[in-house]
């Protein structure tokens, strides 16, 4: 059995979020939406209010900036829709607590395709622009780069959105 598992790609405002969250309404039933990202300013306490009045309240938002293997243990289930947004948040979650990257993510790998349920991972594509000019910004780059093809390794179906557009990398629609 493959599992029901979609990575969404974009860059911002590239309506990945919003597609991303039709794949899991589509599926009917119990929606789990598993928040990764920290409130550090007012900017972004905006945007996750205007993220959970967007979504109603037919979804369940879990708040998890870590601990994603253990959230997607304890919400995915057969019948369930569950979506992460956004995965780059939580790579910046662990690069700043200086977590051990490739033991978290080859954890999330690892576990993606034995999980029960239709799961649908949201990230930001960071690897299409210059060079950054600081070795933070050149690692967190690179960590993204290599989760994301780690992930579309055990992918059935990879999104890249564009202007609103889902453009079906792997696989087709769902």
């Amino acid at each position: 059995m493959t599992a029901d598992l979609t990575l969404v790609l974009g860059g911002a405002r590239s309506g990945k979020s919003r597609y991303a969250e039709g794949l899991v309404t589509a599926l009917g039933g119990p929606r789990v939406y598993i928040a990764t990202s920290q409130i550090w300013d007012a900017e972004m306490a905006e945007r996750v209010a205007k993220h959970r009045d967007d979504r109603g309240p037919d979804w369940t938002t879990v708040e998890e900036p870590r601990d994603l293997t253990g959230a997607l243990r304890r919400h995915a289930a057969a019948g369930t829709g569950v979506l992460v947004d956004c995965l780059t948040l939580w790579l910046t979650n662990l690069m700043m607590a200086e977590a051990d990257i490739a033991a978290e993510t080859g954890a999330l790998v690892e576990l993606l395709p034995t999980l029960p349920g239709r799961v649908v991972l949201v990230s930001n594509e960071v690897g299409l622009g210059i060079v950054p000019d600081n070795a933070l910004a050149r690692r967190f780059r690179d960590h993204a780069g290599r989760l994301h093809q780690s992930i579309a390794a055990v992918a059935p179906r990879v999104v890249l959105t564009v202007a609103g557009l889902p453009m079906f990398v792997k696989g087709s629609p769902a």
